[in-house]
């Protein structure tokens, strides 16, 4: 299970000359807990560190400049690369989930404090957790992700798209307007975890920043 002591994140040196490497900046980590339920049992079926994507570091200096655009959404997806068992390792250029299946609001966005006792004031570590319930998100799972997203209700999606529809990546270009796409902030690959019809399944996915 994640750990409810919360350690204190890295810290990293800023550069202040005249060129920025987009690697430094904010610095996020990311732990992912996901358990079915059934009833008053719950089973742990991974539990893992994930990556926080290149977009995520636009999405906070959007944030920080004043714009509104908070995490708001889980998506999960069935397209991760590699073998189901062994999916090839997430990378911080993800752009979109290759194959999304559902997303949806978070049942709960919770504070925690350095021991990972709920807090009544917003701390640097936060858990945001999300319940697909017995007809949502079934299917082969392989992926996931945090969204932010330009429309508040998960039909309308707006994935980012290069011009010929083709998801954009390993290449980015960086000088398309981020606040016209769903911005993925969190990317998380995965061996596959089958969600069968009439499963519940909980996502707990904790930042720390």
């Amino acid at each position: 299970m994640i750990n409810d002591k919360i350690k204190s994140p890295k810290t990293t040196s800023l550069n202040y000359g005249f060129t920025f490497n987009e690697n430094v900046g904010v610095r996020v980590k990311g732990d992912v807990k996901i358990e079915f339920i059934n009833g008053e049992e719950r089973e742990l079926v991974l539990e893992k560190t994930n990556i926080y994507t290149l977009d995520g570091g636009v999405l906070a200096g959007m944030l920080f400049s004043g714009v509104s655009r908070p995490i708001n959404m889980l998506a999960v997806g069935i397209g991760a690369g590699g073998l189901s068992n062994s999916p090839d390792i997430a990378d911080n250029r993800q752009r979109r989930i290759n194959s999304e299946l559902e997303r949806k609001t978070f049942s709960s966005v919770v504070y925690r404090d350095t021991l990972g006792a709920v807090s009544s004031v917003p701390t640097n570590v936060v858990d945001f957790t999300t319940v697909f319930e017995n007809t949502e998100a079934v299917g082969a799972l392989t992926e996931m992700g945090l969204l932010s997203t330009v429309d508040a209700n998960p039909v309308n999606t707006t994935p980012l798209q290069d011009v010929n529809g083709l998801v954009v990546f390993p290449n980015r270009d960086t000088t398309l307007d981020l606040g016209n796409f769903d911005v993925l902030v969190n990317y998380l690959t995965f061996p596959v975890i089958n969600k069968p019809s009439g499963s519940v399944l909980a996502i707990t996915w904790r930042l720390t920043f």
